[in-house]
Order: structure tokens, then C-alpha cells, then sequence
């Protein structure tokens, strides 16, 4: 007689923010390939971009993917100022209140409602008009300041929040308690707006989010992966059968020399983050995926190796906030996945197989 056999396939995306258009870019494919996930655990940025492809704002996974390839500062501009003042905002209620006025929900930056009006692409001289608008913005950052910008003010214009609830992958994210000194997992029944900023909240460059009295900073800055949802006795996925790991901070590539200062800040943050993503592989391998008995793996664990798609002559580039970076970067994530699908498309497209029973 035969027997139909769930199988259950875990997704988990990693932490890295400017080179976040792999994430984008490898979902979009996993949607054009119908490929679809049972559980989702994420971290840092990957936790918008999985949000993104689970519980987009009036807008199909696919679009709003693709957009966030598209919130790139034009390469003219980017050349005279390397920052993403379109994602990085002035911090204060003052510069809310100038947001909300100057910036209507129909027309917010991190989609542009220019890109519907005027055709495809974002036009640099919108570039240059949201330049002038952040460069005119009032800002309460001073010297006593916790972070330097905003906490991400365009969550609510983009994920759907009503939506996670009852969306039909599982969902993870992570964010550290700094008054608990430990790790907190929320899940897809908890997630608000406050915890994905929490997620976010990378020191330094957003103060910390409180939630309930209690101080959070992003969980990617200690542990880029969020393996504990698959870890036995801490969640309750570790019967998945199948693990699918996007990481995009753990290639050796990006330490390097910079190019000037402010890619020498960026420098600082990522370069622990490389080792941490490797040795969190590394221990969750050895040390929850492997059968101490047997010594074999537990679930089959596959790898989308993104960065490695990255040819080595774009690398000074990768955490560019550009235009021209970003869309390459949301192009290489779609072929290395669409790639991986067809591999992998024996496990990747069936959710059940038949085996013999009695």
C-alpha cells in the first residue's frame, strides 16, 4: 500500500543589508519556479526581504521584490555621496512630521510612485529632488543620540502587518535582549512593525527598539543565521526534512581593502559578521544536523551560494548602496537560484513523496 509523506522544507535568510538584492533577487526565483517554503526563519535583512515575498503591501511577492532592487541611489549621485538617504532616514519628530508632509504614502521613497507614472526605472532627477528633501529635513541627532537614523519609517508603507498572521509559511525572526543578555525568537503570531524594526536595529546605526520596557538590537549582529527554530529543544522545526541556507555575509571576499572612509566604516561592521556566518554554518553542521549515532546529517541541508555568483571584480562594489549595484546584485541572486532550482528540483517542487508501507 502506498502512503502519502509530507515532507517539510525550511528556508533561513541571513543577515547583510546592502548586498540584500541576492535575498530579493534568489525569492523572486523561487516564485517563478513555484517553489514554496513551509517555514521561513530570518535575520536582519533578511527578515525584510522575507517579508517581503511572504506579506507584501498591495503588491505581489514578485513587485515588491523587485522594488527593493530599485531603492538604489543613482549612480551619478552615489559617486559624490555613498549613502542611501532613500533607506536611511534623519532620526527625530521633527523629521516625522517632515516625512509624513513632504512624502505621501502614494509616493514614499522606497517604492516611488514615479516609477508608475513615468515608465521603468528610477529617474535620477527623482534621485535628486528626495536628495533635496533628506538634505532639508530637520533632525534631533546629537551627541547623546543612540543611532544615527530612524527606525526604518517605511515598514508600514511596504509589509503588510494584518497579513503575517495568517500567511502560510511559518515565520522567525530574531532580535537581542539587551537587558536579558539573550536571543529572542518571535513568530509569524507576534511579528508587529516594532519587532521587525527590532530585528533591524543594528547598533550604531539605529538605537536600540523598546518593546514592553525592554531594549532590543538586531539579532544579526550576533548571530547572522537563525538556526534555532530547526534546533532540537529550542524550536519546533527540527523534523524539517530539507534546509535551504541564504547566506550572504560569509565569503572572505568582502574583507578587504577600502576603498576611502566611509567604505572603511562599512568595513567595520561587516568584517566580524564574515566569521560569525561561518562559524554558525559550522556549528549548526556539526553540531545539530548531524547524527552523533550514525554521523549522518539529520535533514539534507543545500546551500545558495549567492556571493559566490558575485564575479571577483565587482566585489569592491558589493556594498554599494547604488543603483547600478543593486539591480546587478537582484540579477545574480535570480540566476544562481533559478540554477539551484533546477538542480535541486526533484527536492525543491514536491511537498510529498510515496514510499511503501506494510
Amino acid at each position: 500500500m502506498q502512503q502519502s509523506i509530507k515532507k517539510k522544507t525550511g528556508l533561513v535568510l541571513g543577515g547583510g543589508a546592502p548586498n540584500s538584492p541576492l535575498i530579493a533577487g534568489a525569492l523572486a526565483a523561487f516564485l517563478d519556479q513555484e517553489v514554496e517554503f513551509d517555514v521561513i526563519s530570518a535575520s536582519g535583512a533578511g527578515v525584510l526581504m522575507g517579508l517581503l515575498y511572504a506579506a507584501p503591501l498591495e503588491s505581489t511577492p514578485r513587485e515588491a521584490l523587485k522594488r527593493w532592487a530599485d531603492t538604489g541611489v543613482s549612480d551619478t549621485i552615489y559617486k559624490m555621496m555613498p549613502v542611501n538617504y532613500k533607506i536611511f532616514h534623519k532620526p527625530g519628530q521633527e523629521a516625522d512630521v517632515f516625512r509624513n508632509a513632504f512624502t505621501p504614502a502614494a509616493s514614499h521613497p522606497v517604492f516611488g510612485a514615479m516609477q508608475n507614472v513615468f515608465g521603468k526605472g528610477q529617474l535620477p532627477w527623482t534621485d535628486w529632488s528626495q536628495l533635496l528633501m533628506s538634505t532639508m529635513s530637520p533632525s534631533n541627532l546629537s551627541a547623546k543620540s543612540l543611532g544615527l537614523c530612524a527606525h526604518a519609517p517605511f515598514l508600514e508603507g511596504v509589509v503588510d502587518f494584518s497579513a503575517i498572521s495568517s500567511m502560510k509559511p511559518e515565520f522567525y525572526i530574531n532580535a537581542y535582549n539587551l537587558n536579558q543578555h539573550r536571543m529572542k525568537i518571535w513568530d509569524k503570531h507576534e511579528i508587529q512593525a516594532e519587532h521587525v524594526r527590532a530585528a533591524l536595529s543594528f547598533p550604531f546605526l539605529y538605537a536600540p527598539t523598546e518593546i514592553d520596557g525592554e531594549d532590543y538590537i538586531e539579532g544579526a549582529a550576533l548571530e547572522t543565521l537563525n538556526f534555532d527554530p530547526f534546533i532540537e529543544g529550542k524550536g519546533e522545526h527540527h523534523d524539517t526534512d530539507t534546509l535551504i541556507v541564504l547566506d550572504i555575509l560569509g565569503d572572505e571576499r568582502l574583507l578587504r581593502k577600502p576603498r576611502n572612509l566611509y567604505d572603511a566604516w562599512v568595513g567595520s561592521m561587516i568584517t566580524p559578521l564574515v566569521k560569525i556566518s561561518q562559524n554558525q554554518i559550522r556549528l549548526f553542521e556539526l553540531e545539530h544536523n548531524t547524527d552523533r549515532k550514525t554521523g549522518l546529517p539529520k535533514r539534507r541541508m543545500l546551500k545558495l551560494e549567492l556571493m559566490a555568483a558575485v564575479p571577483d571584480d565587482h566585489m569592491p562594489n558589493t556594498m554599494d548602496w547604488s543603483t547600478s549595484n543593486m539591480q546587478f546584485l537582484f540579477d545574480i541572486g535570480y540566476k544562481a537560484a533559478t540554477r539551484f532550482c533546477r538542480q535541486h528540483s526533484t527536492v525543491l517542487r514536491y511537498a510529498e513523496e510515496t514510499e511503501l508501507a506494510g
